[in-house]
């Protein structure tokens, strides 16, 4: 998968484009970029949550010493 940064999936506004905006425009865009960044922080805690994981398992030495079963 690749990588996601804010800057991929935020919005910006010139100062001329915010003057023209609606306080209730500035408003849902606010909210919506609040939630946006809180989406990609928890992808972020997720991610490397799972890459712990990942690097723990492929970390993992063989023994040395081989195990009957």
């Amino acid at each position: 998968m690749d990588s996601v940064a804010f800057k991929d999936v935020s919005v910006s506004f010139s100062q001329e484009e915010w003057a023209l905006l609606a306080p209730s425009q500035k408003k849902l865009y606010r909210d919506v970029m609040q939630e946006t960044f809180k989406n990609l922080a928890s992808i972020e805690a997720i991610w490397e949550r799972d890459s712990v994981k990942v690097k723990k398992v492929v970390n993992v030495q063989k023994p040395s010493v081989p195990i009957s079963v």
